[in-house]
């Protein structure tokens, strides 16, 4: 079976769609500084997104590995387990960081904005999971699993800014 991360490259317009709106970019994945898990387990930086943000794969594994999300002004969160939740959710919510509640009228209000700049954003992001083989969730149920990830399981996720010995700070608060 093909990789996602190859399906990806291999579909301009699923890359496209990634990298905006949701803001993900395979050819970004070096981290602007030295960083570490609390826990020791291996961390691979695979993509990233316009404002310096990193995605991170942790611990040992292939594609079905955590995935930590490190933004450019030191907050970090374990945002899917495994790269075909982070995908399914910056398809169905590409407003991820931006909906701190992580409340479906938040996002919905989110929404509304992309939309009006992007009214083909539905057809298009239908595309995309068609092309990667992916069935989408709700908006509810990306968000759920968001929370999941980051309140719940991610607490076994810190990332330190190595040279000081600093835990990043929570992306989203519970």
């Amino acid at each position: 079976m093909k990789s996602l991360i190859t399906a990806i490259r291999e579909h301009d317009e699923v890359a496209r769609l990634l990298a905006w709106p949701g803001d993900f970019d395979l050819d970004l994945g070096e981290h602007g500084e030295e960083v570490h898990l609390a826990s020791g387990a291996a961390l691979e930086g695979f993509a990233g997104d316009g404002a310096g943000g990193t995605f991170f794969f942790c611990g040992e594994g292939g594609e079905e590995r955590p995935v930590l999300y490190a933004d450019s002004e030191g907050g970090a969160a374990l945002v899917a387990v495994g790269l075909p939740e982070l995908l399914r959710l910056l398809l169905v919510v590409p407003w991820w960081r931006d909906c701190r509640a992580l409340t479906v009228a938040e996002s919905g209000e989110l929404a509304a904005e992309y939309l009006e700049d992007m009214p083909d954003l539905p057809t298009r992001r239908d595309r995309a999971a068609a092309a990667l083989g992916l069935a989408l969730p709700t908006e509810g149920e990306a968000l759920a699993r968001l929370r999941e990830a980051a309140l719940g399981v991610g607490k076994d996720f810190v990332l330190v800014f190595t040279p000081e010995g600093e835990p990043y700070d929570p992306l989203f608060e519970g």
